[in-house]
């Protein structure tokens, strides 16, 4: 049994993600913006370079390659804020799954985890 995680952990931890939060909206802010009208919805930025037949392609192009970047930015962003939850209600750390404490190992690995390693691996069949 792994021993308990000490506040000093968690608070560290809570600093991790907040920057890392930071850094994720800093990101989505250069290729994306949010729409007031939507609840704070994220809108891909379309790029208008020119309207000649290669410029066109190049717009297309860069506008696919923001969409899929737009959609990892946030589903890192809604782990994060997760992350950032679970710290707030004193969950953070508790495996979903088996209700054990995850490592702090696991946890500076990656702090948005939400199962131990052992739950992981069953669920990915990793026995």
């Amino acid at each position: 049994m792994a021993k308990a995680i000490s506040k000093a952990f968690i608070e560290e931890m809570k600093a991790l993600l907040v920057a890392e939060s930071t850094k994720l909206e800093t990101e989505l802010s250069h290729i994306a913006h949010r729409n007031p009208k939507e609840n704070g919805e994220l809108i891909t930025d379309y790029k208008d370079v020119g309207s000649d037949e290669g410029e066109n392609a190049f717009e297309v192009a860069q506008f696919s390659d923001n969409l899929s970047l737009e959609q990892e930015l946030e589903s890192a962003q809604k782990d994060v804020n997760s992350a950032l939850k679970a710290i707030e209600k004193g969950t953070y750390g508790t495996c979903k799954y088996c209700k054990q404490q995850i490592s702090e190992a696991r946890l500076r690995i990656r702090p948005t985890s939400t199962s131990c390693v052992a739950c992981k691996k069953t669920l990915t069949q990793e026995l």
